[in-house]
């Protein structure tokens, strides 16, 4: 980060063009990264595999209201991210072992600092939905 950008987050470093392109949106490296942990399972899946490895049927079982379908999918798309490794071992039959990789622990500390604000920040978030709610006619806005 250069001088002239010293405290300015680097989200804000670079100005965006306006509109911005579709293909740009599409092709930003942050863009991609943000689609895999935003979506409903990944950033769990990655909390827990943090903590140690697991096998398939242990995160299936502790994972409430993930099918296998959709777990199959996540650990699929974490695994070529890079995130994740699959390692089969050779049993009859085969049992399967996830863990993260150095990249996908490298993914826990800026998952920790987000963790953090959103519980620092709750109150003030809860508060200001509340009044939303209330400007909205007690219409009740969707879930964030």
């Amino acid at each position: 980060m250069s001088a002239a950008h010293t405290g300015v987050p680097s989200v804000l470093a670079h100005p965006l063009p306006r509109p911005v392109p579709a293909d740009e949106l599409a092709a930003c490296p942050a863009g991609e990264v943000f689609r895999r942990v935003g979506d409903k399972w990944s950033v769990l899946l990655v909390i827990m595999l943090g903590g140690r490895p697991h096998r398939y049927n242990e995160l299936h079982r502790a994972v409430e209201g993930i099918s296998q379908r959709m777990l199959t999918r996540t650990l699929r798309g974490l695994e070529a991210d890079g995130l994740v490794r699959r390692d089969v071992h050779p049993t009859v039959p085969p049992s399967v072992e996830y863990s993260l990789t150095p990249l996908g622990r490298g993914l826990l500390e800026p998952l920790s600092a987000l963790a953090d604000w959103a519980v620092r920040n709750a109150p003030e978030i809860n508060e200001a939905r509340s009044r939303h709610r209330a400007r909205a006619g007690g219409e009740t806005a969707p879930p964030p």
